[in-house]
């Protein structure tokens, strides 16, 4: 499987948890953006950060720090396009997608979904949970996503489009299922209530 660089998108803006960086929340004696990394970094060839506003925030990761390239807040396509483009200046096809706030998602993550693409024959990946219909449950910020579409989702966005899977469908989209066991692995932080909820899982998982 060739490795491809990876997007970490931090861009929204939280209103839910009282606005401010969900990745910056204490989860246990680490950041909840570090779990992420920790998950992410094995599984990419590179790892960038894709946030808006003042990046000297984040410059404790060491990672590099792109942003949407407006103050609308358009969603994770804004984010997906940043690292579309950031991804072309580095000549790779490829990028793949994880959410900030998501701290227990797969560590097979790439490599399933890179294998889902290459069988099903589709430009486009997203992550989902196995139910009783395949690819309800997706996970639209983690995906598998081609350069070669950028100027499409540019035009798209201009457009005002904001849900992913109505510009992911329509290019042709495979879903990547992955089981639920003991937790949802794509569970992620909205609300202080699920903070709480994230520590006890940290413990479990941690056992």
């Amino acid at each position: 499987m060739t490795r491809v660089p990876g997007v970490i998108l931090a861009g929204g803006q939280a209103t839910r948890m009282g606005c401010g960086d969900k990745g910056l929340l204490q989860l246990g004696d680490r950041k909840l953006i570090e779990h992420v990394i920790a998950r992410i970094a094995p599984q990419v060839s590179e790892l960038v950060l894709n946030a808006n506003g003042d990046p000297d925030r984040f410059s404790e990761f060491g990672l590099p720090v792109i942003s949407d390239g407006n103050s609308g807040f358009e969603g994770p396509l804004a984010g997906v396009l940043a690292g579309l483009d950031w991804a072309a200046e580095q000549g790779a096809e490829t990028i793949v997608t994880v959410a900030a706030d998501t701290p227990f998602f797969p560590t097979n993550l790439v490599t399933v979904m890179s294998d889902v693409r290459a069988n099903a024959g589709t430009p486009l990946v997203l992550a989902s949970t196995q139910g009783s219909v395949p690819g309800y449950n997706r996970h639209p910020t983690f995906g598998l996503w081609p350069v070669s579409l950028r100027e499409d989702l540019r035009r798209s966005l201009q457009d005002g489009l904001r849900k992913v899977v109505a510009w992911t469908d329509k290019h042709g989209c495979a879903s990547a299922e992955f089981p639920i066991l003991d937790y949802d692995p794509f569970f992620n932080v909205n609300t202080p209530q699920d903070l709480e909820r994230a520590r006890l899982l940290l413990r479990k998982v941690s056992e």
